[in-house]
């Protein structure tokens, strides 16, 4: 399994209307549930006058965190939608909530499926997409005499150094992208006195 994930680096939002319904959608990046409950909650106070808050949200590179909620449309007509545009773009670590300010005109499941959908998808679209890396961190203590072997490994490109120490006993931790993690562990094992903590 690849260590790259997509995800949203800033905001970004639509507009649709739909027989006299307004629906306005924002797109969020997040990473954990409750910072998309946060951000769900924020719209909400802002937008506390609206019939329908409807969200859905995709967490973690391996994207197996989801969740819908259709705030009271009919099952399965806000909520999923809104999930199926995160997943046709591929993406996680976000969440999407649509506000719909009703019409008078009822739309119709179908209608409310498509509605919904286009709203999440005009949000999605105008936020920022990044590409990001997941990382595997690594720890461990070294002898002073070994400092020039370490430092040479770990001041290579792709190698973030989280806490380094220097004393008797020095020590260190790193960060690195998980596909590259086993070539960096096998070269710094070869490093004379260096022992793993985790």
């Amino acid at each position: 399994m690849s260590d790259e994930y997509t995800t949203i680096s800033g905001e970004g939002d639509g507009r649709h209307t739909e027989k006299m319904s307004r629906f306005l959608s924002f797109a969020f990046p997040v990473t954990t549930a409750d910072g998309a409950k946060d951000a769900v909650a924020s719209v909400t106070r802002r937008y506390h006058d609206a019939r329908h808050i409807c969200w859905a949200y995709m967490l973690g590179p391996e994207r197996q965190v989801s969740m819908s909620n259709d705030n009271g449309e009919p099952s399965g007509t806000a909520g999923k939608p809104i999930l199926g545009q995160i997943n046709s773009f591929g993406l996680t670590d976000v969440v999407v909530v649509v506000v719909r300010y009703f019409g008078g005109i009822k739309l119709g499941t179908s209608g409310l499926i498509a509605a919904y959908r286009e709203a999440a998808r005009l949000a999605l679209e105008a936020a920022p997409k990044v590409v990001r890396h997941v990382e595997a961190s690594m720890a461990f203590t070294f002898p002073y005499v070994s400092v020039n072997d370490v430092m040479k490994l770990i001041k290579q490109p792709g190698v973030t150094t989280d806490e380094l120490t220097f004393d008797n006993a020095c020590s260190a931790r790193v960060r690195i992208r998980r596909d590259d993690a086993d070539r960096l562990r096998s070269r710094l094992g070869d490093v004379d006195g260096l022992t793993f903590v985790d």
